[in-house]
């Protein structure tokens, strides 16, 4: 393969940014609403003017705060703001991050250096819900903690009663989410805040989606469990400025409840030649106009602004609720507290994978779920306008599948469902593995699992699995 080279000579710039803009024919229409995943947009005018603040700062470097002290000063008090909002006390304290996976990684990072200073412990194990967020189980791997999976209800809540049994001395935190990611529900954190206490074992709590939406659900007058600061088991919060704080993008936060905590997730090495190094989480260029972008944003909008992005949120996923509930063959997974929410099927012959494929058709961009099979969405305030025109198609895409049973075994449907239920994980696992991984090749292309599937897809899978089985002996 011939790579790509750099122009002999550099391309005007309005050229560029023509070509530039051009890249993006294929993305998500989610300017006008169609994406329920992946981005938070209001509006033009919103991104201009994160945008505009983040040029501000868009060539200072977080690296190091003795530097760049207008950064150190943004990070306070983006955190101060986030220590109010999350009941913290005076000993709170906490970071900005890249994003919710870096917060994540980090607290896993953390508690287990902690117990491996205060404890000893050298077997680390964390117990999470079988729902926790896949950046958890990413973590894991990373940073050598196995995982303790507490199970799902009827109801798709999570199970606690294991939750004591589960907890051992090499145990070095709890996690728990508000909300978790799959259904939209808050975990029990108030209960399992008094078993991890008891236990002398830190809670986490994973609020990347909630931290900027929940507080003012339930400022709105919403009835919602405690989950942040004010359980006393609960010893870090990880939350998402760049979900529903409407942050640009690049901007997620950890907050601890003191000092002592988060001192165990700082790298500090005296003995560099370039001079003693320290960092206090997992990048070394932090780059300036995300930590601008965020604090410009939060003074925009004020609690008064967060409070309307947010009753219009909770107008929109209302709205969907109830128009779910009215579909016949449709039925919400859990329990939604916020604003995320999921949905399946409640007949056997309706495929919801297939009715999956039919809202892509009509435009919408969709996220599947599995174990059960469902629809994703997170819902942001720019999805009122558009409820009512999404639920219309809903309706029809249903009405489509029920009249085509048979499209349930073709397009995504089939790929997805066989993704989801083929017994053999470790056989999907490395499939998926190196389609992914083609993509990196210099020049690769794009991942498609919607292209149309051909009679006997479970049959061909079944002689993967047999070329797979052989490969590995």
């Amino acid at each position: 393969m011939t790579h790509r080279t750099l122009p002999e000579r550099g391309r005007a710039p309005d050229e560029v940014l023509d070509a530039l803009a051009g890249f993006a024919a294929d993305d998500p229409d989610y300017k006008r609403g169609r994406t329920w995943s992946l981005v938070y947009h209001l509006d033009d005018a919103h991104e201009d003017f994160a945008a505009r603040a983040y040029r501000m700062y868009a060539s200072a470097n977080g690296l190091n705060p003795a530097a760049f002290r207008s950064l150190k000063r943004l990070e306070s008090e983006i955190i101060s703001i986030e220590a109010g909002l999350f009941h913290g006390g005076p000993e709170t304290c906490g970071v900005l991050t890249s994003g919710g996976t870096e917060s994540c990684l980090l607290a896993v990072k953390t508690y287990r250096d902690m117990a491996r200073a205060r404890r000893r412990v050298r077997r680390p194990n964390m117990v999470l819900p079988v729902t926790a967020h896949v950046a958890w189980f990413k973590a894991s791997d990373y940073f050598g903690v196995k995982v303790r999976l507490l199970p799902m209800t009827a109801g798709h809540a999570t199970d606690i009663k294991r939750l004591k049994r589960l907890i051992d001395r090499n145990t070095v935190m709890v996690l728990g989410s508000a909300p978790e990611y799959p259904h939209g529900t808050i975990d029990p954190i108030a209960e399992m805040g008094a078993i991890a206490a008891a236990r002398g074992v830190p809670l986490h709590v994973d609020a990347c989606v909630g931290g900027f939406i929940l507080p003012f659900m339930e400022m709105n007058g919403v009835d919602l469990p405690p989950w942040d600061f004010r359980v006393p088991g609960v010893t870090s919060i990880s939350a998402d400025l760049h979900k529903y704080g409407y942050a640009a993008k690049g901007a997620s936060s950890i907050l601890y409840r003191d000092l002592d905590i988060l001192k165990h997730q700082m790298f500090v090495y005296q003995d560099w030649p370039g001079g003693v190094f320290a960092s206090p989480a997992l990048l070394g260029t932090r780059p300036g106009g995300a930590y601008a972008a965020a604090w410009a944003t939060l003074q925009k909008f004020g609690v008064a602004g967060y409070r309307e992005l947010a009753a219009q949120t909770t107008e929109a996923v209302e709205a969907l609720k109830d128009g779910i509930a009215r579909i016949d063959g449709l039925r919400l997974l859990g329990r939604p507290q916020g604003p995320l929410l999921a949905y399946g099927s409640s007949d056997r012959a309706l495929s919801i994978f297939a009715v999956a494929d039919q809202m892509e058709k009509r435009g919408w961009n969709v996220n599947r779920v599995q174990n059960p099979d469902g629809i994703h969405a997170m819902v942001t305030a720019r999805h009122r306008a558009v409820t009512g025109e999404y639920l219309a198609d809903l309706e029809q895409a249903v009405a489509t599948v029920r009249a085509d049973p048979s499209l349930a075994q073709t397009g995504g449907a089939a790929t997805y469902g066989m993704l989801a239920h083929v017994p053999l994980r470790g056989m999907v696992k490395a499939r998926v593995l190196d389609a992914f991984a083609s993509m990196y090749r210099a020049g690769g292309g794009a991942l498609d699992l919607h292209e149309p599937a051909a009679p006997g897809l479970a049959e061909r899978w079944m002689k993967k699995y047999v070329e797979w089985k052989s490969r590995r002996g």
